[in-house]
């Protein structure tokens, strides 16, 4: 689903490090809403023309704006910081590590609207602002399952509980593979083309092995085990071998599945005692990283069958 509004909290927490974020006022004002994922830099606004002004953007002041402001008499100042604050905006952030006036700063605290500064150039700041308030707003969703990056190839591993995914998850560790999330993964698109997963933040480095309880798959394993985040190239359903008599056994027709609008390759791996699943998707993924490549195992038979076939005629 699509994300209506984060709140400036959110802004702030989860890319404030990357925008060199300070918050320096309007601490209160917090979980304000960031209603549309771009930018605005108000600098009509401050000069008295207030069409078309865009009240639900994050707010970026620069020089240009800071000089003018300076260059107006005290009530002419005054009268435009308070016109600019009635606005209901999100939030203000001043590049170039800026220093607010004291009316800024007091116009922003009783307006509780937070006010950031950062270290950037003002251009810099937008363009990455803009791109991080994107992937904050873009569509997202979540999945039962663990992840694991296997060789470059991001796979999905879904199933009814108890069923194995959480040995096939191990097996792939063992096999010096890396986690990205166990349980649930969070999915989302990023630049409106790539899906992406990742695990809750709380839950990060961690799995449940029935039996053992929970284990620090970065403790155990080492921190090459464990990946923050990854395309999502392929999910892999494990079912019960009962449940699993229609299978194409040569993969000529390759199934997908559709996660936030997106096509995903998809294996259906049947389970009963003694298959290695660790091994199994370790294969299948490598198979899909060939597909990826151009390169498809039985459509290459198959044109080999053709082309024998059309020798003996």
């Amino acid at each position: 689903m699509h994300t209506a509004a984060i709140t400036v909290e959110q802004f702030y927490t989860q890319v404030g490090n990357a925008l060199a974020l300070k918050l320096v006022a309007g601490a209160v004002g917090l979980k304000r809403l960031i209603r549309e994922p771009t930018v605005n830099r108000p600098g009509l606004a401050l000069a008295g023309f207030n069409h078309y002004f865009a009240p639900k953007r994050v707010q970026v002041i620069g020089s240009v704006e800071t000089a003018y402001l300076r260059s107006l008499p005290r009530p002419i100042h005054e009268q435009r910081v308070a016109e600019f604050f009635a606005h209901r905006i999100p939030c203000v952030v001043l590049c170039r590590d800026l220093k607010p006036g004291r009316i800024f700063l007091k116009a922003s605290e009783e307006a509780d609207v937070p006010m950031f500064t950062s270290s950037l150039i003002t251009m810099k700041f937008i363009s990455r602002a803009t791109i991080a308030l994107e992937n904050l707003f873009a569509p997202r969703t979540q999945i039962h399952g663990g992840m694991v990056d296997v060789g470059g190839v991001g796979v999905i591993v879904e199933g009814e509980s108890g069923i194995g995914k959480s040995e096939a998850v191990i097996g792939l560790l063992e096999r010096g593979h890396s986690l990205v999330a166990d349980d649930v993964v969070y999915l989302w698109i990023q630049d409106g083309t790539e899906l992406r997963g990742t695990a809750k933040e709380l839950g990060r480095n961690l799995m449940e092995v029935r039996g053992i309880g929970l284990i620090d798959v970065a403790a155990m394993f080492g921190v090459g085990a464990i990946r923050r985040e990854m395309r999502v190239d392929l999910v892999v359903s494990l079912k019960r071998w009962e449940e699993t008599k229609e299978i194409d056994r040569l993969g000529l027709d390759a199934a997908h599945v559709e996660l936030l609008g997106q096509q995903v390759p998809h294996i259906v791996i049947p389970v009963r005692s003694g298959r290695d699943l660790g091994g199994l998707i370790e294969v299948a993924a490598y198979q899909t990283k060939l597909r990826l490549q151009g390169y498809h195992t039985a459509a290459e038979l198959s044109t080999r069958l053709t082309r024998q076939m059309q020798q003996k005629l």
